[in-house]
């Protein structure tokens, strides 16, 4: 058994010209950092899931605690960087945590189309969960079976993480193609919403929330295409032995993803379906009202 697979098993400082599956010794006030951060907007969330009985939110709950998950496989490797549980650890649950972040932006957008009407959007609210939700666990999958592969060849001497890598760029660049075409599809609903003045027959203000969902979108588009660049420099590329783009590129903008939706609760913004629907039905009977009137004058 080599050098590197005896370190493998059980905890390890780093000894000097024996290199880890990271490139380098993940920093532990990062990894504290990071808990701390997603811990707290996972209880910040449950609480507004309770309280304001929004449990489609919970999405958002077990997003962080996969992320908190994650950070803490790195935590570990910081204090043993050899081990190779606390890789595969950190590795698999921080490539899964963004798919429960989308998934509440679809159930979101889908949620804004039942409140303003079918002509805000071209396509059905259900099927934004249904289409897009699979393509990332799709690629969560690809991702993850990828990630198997090349984290086990990474352990060996003399290994080729060629092939998993590969696997692992297929399925993030899916996942890339996916958000894009969910983007055109946001993008078209807000066209269709300020084109026919839709927001206007709302009580209240949801411009904020939907600032919040295409802000959530951004901060995941950008982690995705750091990601497919790291990927595709290989295992030993620039990005992926340099642990500072990994903290702003998915560490920070996974926070600000998920923690935007404390600030501007879908609980608090977001109107409620059936009052909008009793406000257009009343609204539509007044108008009825008033043509029986000028018939009866007529």
């Amino acid at each position: 058994m080599s050098e590197r697979l005896k370190l493998s098993v059980g905890c390890h400082a780093k000894i000097p010209g024996v290199g880890t599956s990271y490139g380098y010794v993940p920093s532990l006030g990062a990894g504290i950092a990071f808990l701390v951060l997603f811990g707290l907007t996972m209880v910040v969330h449950t609480v507004q899931l309770c309280w304001k009985r929004t449990w489609w939110c919970a999405v958002f709950s077990i997003g962080a605690l996969v992320e908190i998950l994650g950070w803490a496989g790195r935590t570990w490797s910081a204090e043993c960087p050899y081990n190779n549980t606390a890789f595969l650890m950190q590795i698999s649950t921080l490539i899964m945590a963004p798919t429960f972040f989308t998934a509440g932006i679809y159930i979101l957008l889908g949620r804004f189309i039942q409140i303003l009407g079918p002509e805000s959007s071209s396509i059905k609210p259900s099927l934004y969960l249904w289409i897009f939700c699979t393509c990332d666990i799709v690629s969560l999958v690809v991702q993850a079976i990828g990630g198997g592969m090349a984290s086990g060849q990474a352990g060996k001497v003399g290994g080729n993480t060629k092939p998993g890598t590969d696997v692992m760029v297929a399925g993030i660049i899916f996942q890339l193609v996916s958000i894009t075409v969910f983007v055109a599809c946001a993008a078209d609903f807000v066209r269709r919403t300020l084109r026919r003045r839709l927001l206007q027959s709302l009580n209240g203000s949801v411009v904020p929330l939907l600032g919040a969902m295409i802000f959530s979108v951004l901060c995941i588009y950008i982690r995705s295409i750091y990601r497919t660049i790291e990927l595709l420099q290989g295992w030993s590329g620039y990005l992926i032995t340099h642990e500072k783009y990994f903290i702003v590129l998915d560490g920070v903008m996974m926070v600000l993803a998920v923690a935007v939706f404390n600030v501007i609760h879908p609980g608090w913004f977001l109107p409620d379906h059936k009052r909008s629907g009793a406000a257009k039905r009343s609204d539509y009977g007044s108008e009825e009202a008033e043509l029986s009137s000028v018939r009866g004058h007529e």
